[in-house]
């Protein structure tokens, strides 16, 4: 179903990557979303060394015996980080698919991972940024809208502006990430020529999300009035839940406050305990505009089932093979 050049490139059964979340897209989660068909995303950075890195890779081994990926974020780190290092444990560990995040993918890098077998993939919030990716030697490049949640770069582009024109430039596979939640966004996507979706608001929402049930509890409860960009000031724009946390990162903002302050509330240490705790506002969450259409939480095969079902009723109903409209409704 959707069969598309990324799912045979990437080896995955359908067109939907999970997108890779700090501090909590480990080996569980990953799995979980490997195991209902899509592309998990281990977070490397969430790990010190190569070799708490190794165990994790090897732990979700153990959990899913469907293909998994591992980011490497590219973005400024408190805690320098040698990718290096890292793609060591990937070529060694024979991991099938690695996705860069925030800076300009290195050549040199690319070169090294495609040249043990690994498919790649950059996350980009420009045309122009992906054309330089794709250069560098990506299998497929993600864009992504300004309304989705995490860095959304400083241009304010939409999905719905990105995919097209991405689609009409590039050679490879383009995937659309921000602001789809359900089967509408999916299908909205493959027609505005993405060739798959990356989603990560409405896996917070799921079972198996390491966050505390308080924090899923309010997300669930939000609109899509409820989010803002905060670290405009930083030229590092995040769009997140708006919280007091959030309310305080722009405070702080407006005041010019020194980057140690603001790390206090961002910060990865503050980020760690605020999933863990039942506070609400003890720290901040990337979140998307299309919070307000997720109205349960589910474990991560239905999310992702339902997704691609409803997708599919759509299509069919559109085409005129089928009267039911059923897939179009809400998510639910």
């Amino acid at each position: 179903m959707f069969r598309t050049r990324f799912t045979d490139t990437f080896g995955v059964e359908l067109p939907v990557v999970g997108g890779c979340m700090m501090h909590l897209s480990g080996p569980e989660f990953v799995a979980a979303i490997a195991n209902a068909g899509a592309l998990g995303l281990l977070a490397s950075a969430m790990y010190p060394s190569q070799d708490a890195f190794r165990q994790a890779v090897r732990r979700t081994r153990e959990l899913t015996d469907r293909p998994f990926g591992v980011n490497l974020s590219l973005h400024p780190a408190i805690r320098p980080i040698d990718n290096d290092l890292y793609a060591t444990v990937i070529l060694e560990e024979g991991v099938p698919v690695v996705e860069t995040s925030g800076h300009r993918p290195p050549p040199e890098l690319f070169a090294r991972l495609k040249a043990g077998g690994v498919k790649v993939m950059h996350k980009c919030v420009s045309v122009r940024h992906a054309l330089n990716a794709q250069a560098a030697g990506a299998d497929a490049v993600t864009l992504f809208g300004s309304e989705g949640g995490g860095h959304i770069g400083e241009l304010g582009l939409t999905t719905l502006v990105l995919v097209p024109r991405a689609a009409d430039l590039l050679d490879v596979p383009v995937l659309a990430a921000g602001g789809i939640v359900d089967g509408r966004g999916l299908l909205a996507a493959l027609a505005l020529g993405a060739e798959g979706v990356v989603i990560g608001t409405r896996l917070l929402l799921t079972t198996e999300c390491p966050i505390h049930p308080n924090l899923k509890q309010a997300l669930l409860a939000a609109a899509e009035t409820d989010t803002v960009p905060i670290l405009t000031t930083l030229n590092n724009a995040m769009r997140v839940w708006r919280n007091e946390a959030a309310q305080r990162v722009l405070e702080l903002e407006q005041r010019r406050a020194e980057l140690w302050e603001i790390l206090e509330v961002v910060g990865g240490k503050t980020t760690r305990r605020f999933y863990e705790s039942g506070d609400v506002n003890g720290g901040v969450v990337a979140c998307s505009q299309a919070i307000g259409a997720i109205g349960d939480i589910r474990p991560v095969a239905e999310v992702i089932g339902d997704m691609v079902r409803q997708a599919a009723a759509i299509l069919r109903a559109l085409s005129g093979g089928s009267s039911d409209r059923q897939g179009a409704q809400p998510a639910t």
